[in-house]
């Protein structure tokens, strides 16, 4: 039964995509089995009609395409054509082989052209079926005997078109991406000469938006150079107005722009030192000449000499010849010192629109700059812990440069040591490296915080060379790597690191920003650890390291109702110890303190990682035990009643040397002696003070007022 349901699905789904596809079948078997010869009537009328609407709704369905068009689709419209132009063959010329019949050239051409080549051969394959099929049911002689000749015809002028066709638009598309990607360097290449680009590189995503500033920059300079070249000329009745650029090596000139009247330019890229342009280089200084002859050498003219007068002058950014201005005529006549200086003039307007934009990108990217170093003092501002920091420092970090890898390390002076509290890899190799702790020494980290300085100088990492961490620690061996210190009043909090796979990563137009976000980063680190100082010292108990009272209320407030909303157990132990006082008194308050920080310690160690010890206050202690019951509760006091005992504190008092005192416990739970806070703890005083009143020494458990009963546990004593 199943294979038949599958078989009865996979039909149904072949019908409702394939329907238009199967129609263009019924429709060619219909022609060849007569139905264009006949007489027309209701048969014809339905099958051109049906026709009709399959072609419109996959021409329709085509041209609303987005994308390339399916390849069922190709095949339905080239069907559909081919059923029409066979039958149209045969019902005008009464044969295939009439004065229309070239029309079937025509649709392989088309087919060729348009339709993919799967769906090409598909639709010539079909037309020479119909054909086929055609010759084969016609009345009379068979017409078979022509049909291999034409149906080689046929599949020879298909394979040619499809292949030239698409070759030449294949060589079209080539010639014009590389026509593109040539005028892209060119403008590129002009942006560096106008100094609009920096020398290093950066991240992807800011190169992308630094070309498209710059391609913008070096259109505006070109509109606004060719406007003063153009009225240059047309005042000066010139032949041609040309400003020449030196590229960065100074070796070569090559047309920055140019307005002319002649129909033969050189603009290749030429030597700086040829013709008279070489003479303006070389003496820095403008050039008058005359008279010139054809045999004379001006590089912009291919071949001879077609001017008779010309000036050329240099181009000064500064101190820096940035270029040649030329100007010359057709006629001999010499330029007047009047029109040397309108072209002295026409050569600092176009200086200045070069500086005008540089001042413009330059704005630009500070504008930039100045949004990423916002967004991430507002990131950073906002972090409150050492991880948030750190973790917004790292983003923060990828929004300026791209990186591969990053790290945070933190320096401890006290014991001379690094920690890498953060680490961040494309492939997550680097990330174990979290928590690793290493010592002072001569890698990168070590002297990036001692000379508080950023390290590699060019951000070029040589692995066989270099130490980042310690030895003990091999770092990627990616080409770029920049370390920074994060620095705040002159101390070295720790570093950024940053490694990318890519070369030159860190280079001029990042390095700046990142500096920055590292002194943006060390103070929201020491801002985070002073939150954090002032939280310990708000929940912790000075003395001890434990919770304080505040703290314990608020945990004691939490847990509570966690216990009533899943019907668990919570304990509350309440410890004093016994004739603290008198310790006090006899011994001093320095060896109070010990024997408080001893019973802390017991408490640290007995307990389990979800209880909570606090010191409520004097020599009293607090304990928070979940999913423990009376009997639960009442070892764990006795454990801590036993070890205290035991335990002999150092005093060094004339006295005597040693030490031992003993506690009493109370033990409360929850909700048996209370349902809030408040009555449970004074369930847990009263046991407490019944412990006291029994001898001290001993640990009693909370009973009901009615029952007038304690559960005690004494001491041997």
């Amino acid at each position: 039964m199943e294979p038949l349901v599958r078989a009865l699905l996979t039909l149904r789904t072949f019908a409702r995509r394939g329907h238009g596809l199967l129609a263009a079948l019924g429709l060619g078997a219909y022609v060849v089995l007569g139905g264009a010869t006949a007489e027309f009537g209701v048969g014809q009328g339905v099958a051109l009609g049906l026709w009709a609407l399959l072609l419109a709704s996959r021409v329709r369905r085509k041209l609303r395409e987005t994308s390339d068009a399916g390849l069922r689709l190709d095949v339905e419209v080239g069907s559909l054509l081919a059923v029409a132009l066979e039958a149209s063959l045969v019902r005008l010329d009464g044969s295939l082989s009439g004065r229309l019949s070239p029309a079937l050239y025509v649709l392989v051409a088309l087919v060729a052209a348009f339709a993919r080549p799967l769906a090409g051969i598909f639709i010539v394959v079909w037309i020479l079926a119909l054909e086929a099929g055609l010759r084969l049911m016609a009345p009379g002689p068979s017409e078979l005997g022509g049909f291999a000749t034409h149906a080689a015809f046929v599949a020879t002028f298909a394979l040619l078109n499809l292949t030239l066709l698409r070759a030449e638009v294949a060589r079209i598309r080539v010639t014009a991406r590389a026509r593109v990607e040539a005028q892209l360097v060119r403008i590129r290449e002009d942006a560096r000469s106008y100094r609009l680009l920096g020398g290093g590189e950066v991240a992807d995503r800011e190169e992308v938006r630094s070309d498209r500033l710059a391609r913008a920059s070096v259109e505006e300079i070109h509109q606004s150079v060719h406007y003063a070249l153009d009225l240059l000329r047309r005042s000066l009745d010139l032949h041609t107005a040309v400003l020449l650029w030196l590229n960065d090596a100074g070796t070569h000139l090559r047309i920055s722009e140019i307005s002319t009247s002649s129909n033969e330019v050189q603009d290749a890229p030429f030597p700086a030192g040829d013709g008279v342009l070489g003479a303006v280089l070389a003496k820095r200084t403008s050039v008058s000449l005359e008279g010139l002859k054809p045999t004379f050498r001006v590089p912009y003219y291919p071949g001879p000499c077609p001017v008779r007068a010309l000036v050329a002058m240099p181009v000064f950014d500064g101190e820096t010849l940035r270029g040649v201005l030329a100007i010359d005529r057709l006629e001999n006549t010499p330029f007047t010192p009047g029109e040397e200086e309108m072209a002295a003039q026409a050569a600092r307007f176009c200086l200045r629109a070069i500086q005008n934009e540089r001042v413009f990108l330059q704005l630009e990217r500070a504008k930039v700059e100045q949004g990423k170093l916002y967004r991430a003092a507002q990131a950073l501002g906002s972090a409150l812990s050492e991880q948030d920091v750190v973790e917004a420092g790292v983003k923060a970090a990828r929004e300026i440069a791209s990186f591969d890898l990053a790290a945070v390390t933190l320096f401890d002076e006290a014991t001379r040591s690094h920690e890498v509290v953060a680490a961040r890899s494309a492939d997550g190799k680097f990330d174990d490296l979290v928590g690793v702790r290493f010592s002072h020494n001569t890698g990168l980290v070590s002297m990036v915080v001692q000379n508080r300085c950023p390290l590699p100088y060019r951000g070029e990492y040589e692995a066989g060379h270099k130490v980042v961490l310690s030895k003990r620690l091999p770092w990627p061996a990616h080409p770029s790597l920049l370390v920074l210190p994060l620095v705040l009043h002159e101390r070295a909090l720790g570093t950024l690191i940053l490694g990318a796979r890519r070369r030159h990563a860190f280079g001029d137009p990042v390095r700046p920003t990142l500096e920055v976000l590292a002194s943006h980063l060390a103070v929201s680190l020491s801002n985070a650890r002073m939150v954090q100082k002032l939280e310990t010292m708000a929940t912790t108990d000075g003395l001890t390291g434990l919770f304080n009272k505040r703290a314990m209320l608020d945990s004691a407030a939490q847990k509570i109702a966690a216990s009533a909303r899943f019907d668990r157990k919570l304990a509350v132990l309440m410890t004093d110890i016994d004739h603290f006082k008198k310790v006090n008194d006899t011994y001093g308050h320095d060896v109070g303190d010990v024997v408080i920080r001893g019973l802390a310690d017991i408490l640290k160690r007995q307990k389990r990682t979800t209880d909570i010890v606090a010191r409520f206050g004097g020599e009293e202690f607090v304990v928070l035990c979940e999913q423990t019951d009376e009997m639960g509760a009442m070892l764990l006091a006795e454990r801590i009643r036993e070890e205290l005992g035991k335990t002999i504190f150092r005093t060094g008092h004339k006295t005597g040397g040693s030490l031992s005192v003993t506690c009493s416990i109370g033990v409360a739970i929850f909700p048996d002696a209370g349902g809030d806070w408040e009555a449970l703890f004074k369930a847990a005083d009263e046991a407490l003070y019944v412990s006291k009143r029994s001898g001290r020494n001993r640990c009693t458990a909370w009973r009901a007022p009615s029952s007038r009963s304690v559960r005690k546990t004494a001491s041997g004593t």
